[in-house]
């Protein structure tokens, strides 16, 4: 089995998954992305868009597909731009930190 790499921005992006209720991390394939997400939220589902079937729910969806993840998910999506636009954009609106107000 394969050890991680400690990542620097590890305590970073738990603080602000405590702070946010949306976190999303980019960056260059095969960085260990999903790797860092699944260490740091490991009670949370794995949903990939890489999935036709998952990726046409999302999109024609997109209300009663993060209705299915309430509980928070870890949602990876390596290729945005096969995602509508209509809900990347749904998906991309500012989302205020825990507890303020809307």
């Amino acid at each position: 089995m394969a050890t991680m790499v400690p990542r620097d921005i590890a305590p970073l992006a738990a603080e602000l998954a405590r702070q946010y209720p949306v976190l999303t991390l980019t960056g260059p394939r095969q960085s260990g992305k999903t790797t860092l997400c699944r260490s740091l939220f490991p009670d949370k589902p794995y949903v990939t868009l890489e999935d036709p079937d998952m990726r046409r729910f999302a999109d024609e969806d997109p209300r009663g597909f993060l209705k299915g993840i309430e509980g928070g998910a870890i949602v990876a999506k390596s290729n945005v731009r096969r995602t509508s636009p209509l809900t990347f954009s749904r998906w991309s609106t500012p989302t205020p930190p825990r507890g303020a107000s809307s």
